[in-house]
């Protein structure tokens, strides 16, 4: 909600004599709580419902957190422009210990993704990852009340939400590589609506278009999902883009890792340079083994 009302204040702001409404929609990935979105079918689940009430004419745009949207969009659906980035890294919260490294062996750390869950149990075998789901506050309910001793949720969320005292420390890009798309929104539409696209143009920030272009590409290239345990984060210095990217397994016991430069004129082409790196690396045998234990769909 947090996301459409600051669309909508944008879109204000750039358009005051427009109205905008908000059309509140309950997805399948806000109500299944019990279950890992690695086991209900991934980021599709946050965007399915939004899609429908644009094809049915409900409504004009739907804003999406870009990480939670599929690699590929169904057909009929554009996106439409990507907002200015937020910060992009994972936040450590715990009410007691002041980083991973502090944390006692045997502590229970709370995570929502498989990406994050690999990286953790990569550099740190000593400690218990289990299950993390529901909205932000819930998920700080559930520290509070000490089911876990730390939670590792996304920066972009707590800061937007007024919670960023809560952070304890955030965790490089080289550390914790983000999900694709991490602290970006887009907006999407119906495609072909050519008048609507114009309109909403200047929401979108071409530096963090770039990044995210560069990010979904690698992700795209592997069928990145809720359901792989992958990473890509891209950042721009001038003409250069720098991509960090990996995949493994859930366990951590196998990663490949790829940081590769390139121009930003061609943000795809570094994404897809970055993924045949990890193929080289041997990505290819880490997703036929996580299909084959049945976490690939």
């Amino acid at each position: 909600m947090w996301q459409a009302e600051y669309v909508r204040d944008f879109l204000l702001r750039l358009y005051p004599r427009c109205d905008v409404t908000i059309l509140g929609v309950s997805t399948r990935g806000d109500e299944i709580l019990d279950r890992s979105l690695a086991k209900i079918g991934g980021k599709g689940l946050f965007v399915k419902e939004l899609e429908s009430a644009l094809a049915a004419g409900d409504a004009d745009l739907a804003v999406h957190s870009m990480k939670d949207v599929p690699m590929s969009l169904p057909e009929g659906f554009a996106l439409a422009a990507i907002g200015e980035r937020e910060d992009a890294r994972d936040a450590f919260v715990s009410n007691r210990y002041a980083s991973l490294a502090a944390l006692p062996a045997g502590s229970v750390v709370g995570s929502s993704s498989l990406r994050r869950e690999s990286q953790i149990r990569a550099s740190f075998p000593q400690l218990v990852v289990e299950p993390l789901r529901g909205n932000v506050e819930t998920r700080l309910k559930k520290l509070d009340a000490g089911s876990y001793a730390a939670i590792i949720l996304a920066v972009a969320g707590l800061k937007r939400l007024g919670l960023a005292s809560r952070i304890r420390t955030e965790l490089a890009p080289d550390k914790s590589i983000p999900a694709a798309g991490q602290g970006a929104l887009g907006i999407e539409i119906v495609a072909g609506r050519a008048e609507l696209a114009a309109q909403l143009a200047p929401f979108n920030h071409r530096e963090t278009e770039v990044c995210v272009r560069a990010e979904r590409a690698v992700s795209r290239a592997l069928g990145g999902s809720c359901q792989v345990p992958l990473g890509a984060h891209a950042a721009c210095s001038g003409s250069t883009i720098t991509i960090s990217a990996f995949v493994a397994m859930p366990d951590g016991s196998r990663m490949a890792r790829a940081v590769l430069t390139g121009n930003v004129a061609d943000p795809e082409a570094v994404g897809l340079a970055a993924a045949a790196e990890l193929e080289r690396q041997g990505a290819r045998d880490i997703l036929a083994s996580l299909d084959h234990a049945g976490t690939v769909p």
